[in-house]
């Protein structure tokens, strides 16, 4: 991408798109395009298609998004599907008809089968059932994919596509209706410790395997696919590394410094057994992860501290 290219960050506010917001300026990219939901609905036909008519961007990052964990996801399955389906159809169909250059459509490991073999390649895609928790959402970034696919075959093109495993970092959601794993034990463990709590009892078994990558990292693989890869399949974006929810509770707890006991509620939904993703595509394009999980947890647990205690 070209220094004084326009470059359009769609959910600039959010988790990733902040830290491409970062990344890009630290870059010396200064003509971003950046705007809130408030200012212009991408799930808004008519609203998406006349902004960029006006803007007429050089690059989109994809980042904009219905997100959540476990929790959000059951409860407002409506919301995640219809949302994220109208933002993608929206973006991706208007960077067609303005001629923008490339586009990275951002999404999530979630798209893979809840069962698929260890670790997840990106050919498991569409081989197997979906985790019941986030299907909604996983369907919509598996349309997402297929659509950019569909573009570049009947259009020319060049939309890709990067799932990112487990993200945490700055600009985290906090809340614990709507959040995802890591943060919410951060925000729990910090408030048990602030109130001397004896205990922290944690949703499900603590067996289930995750895998972290810092949002930085993610901001990184970001711009490295955008300069390095034309591909129309997924790149997966991890870390390449797991460990179990109980596992990664007792190393929140120890950053957060709570000294209380953990216990586990095994009557509430453990979600995917094991998600570990395959890296292996983007470690042979040349990119791999430079934040480790202890890092990562100690420099967010701090701008957690500075924004949000």
């Amino acid at each position: 991408m070209e220094n004084n290219a326009k470059i359009f960050v769609a959910g600039h506010r959010g988790l990733v798109g902040s830290a491409l917001v970062r990344e890009l300026e630290r870059r010396g990219f200064s003509n971003l395009v950046l705007r809130k939901s408030s200012e212009v609905d991408l799930r808004d036909q008519a609203a998406a298609r006349a902004f960029f008519e006006a803007e007429r961007p050089d690059y989109v990052l994809l980042a904009a998004a219905k997100v959540g964990g476990i929790v959000a996801n059951n409860s407002f399955p409506a919301d995640f599907i219809y949302d994220n389906l109208m933002i993608q159809n929206n973006v991706i169909h208007s960077s067609y008809l303005v001629g923008v250059k490339k586009l990275l459509m951002l999404g999530s490991t979630c798209i893979y089968p809840k069962l698929a073999p260890q670790p997840i390649r990106e050919e498991s895609l569409l081989t197997g059932p979906l985790e019941p928790t986030n299907e909604p959402y996983a369907i919509a970034k598996i349309a997402g994919i297929k659509m950019c696919q569909s573009y570049n075959r009947q259009y020319g093109t060049r939309f890709i596509c990067a799932m990112p495993t487990n993200l945490y970092g700055p600009n985290d959601n906090f809340d614990l209706t709507t959040s995802h794993v890591l943060p919410a034990l951060i925000r729990r463990f910090h408030e048990a410790k602030a109130a001397g709590a004896a205990d922290v009892t944690i949703w499900g078994t603590g067996t289930p395997y995750r895998e972290f990558v810092h949002v930085d990292d993610v901001a990184r693989a970001s711009l490295f696919l955008m300069e390095r890869y034309e591909g129309w399949d997924p790149v997966n974006v991890g870390s390449g590394q797991e460990l179990t929810i109980g596992d990664l509770a007792k190393k929140i707890a120890a950053v957060v410094g709570f000294t209380g006991k953990i216990l586990f509620d095994s009557s509430k939904p453990d979600g995917t057994p094991r998600k570990l993703c395959d890296v292996s595509r983007i470690h042979e394009l040349g990119w791999r992860h430079e934040i480790e999980l202890d890092e990562g947890l100690a420099s967010t647990y701090r701008w957690y501290l500075e924004n949000h205690a």
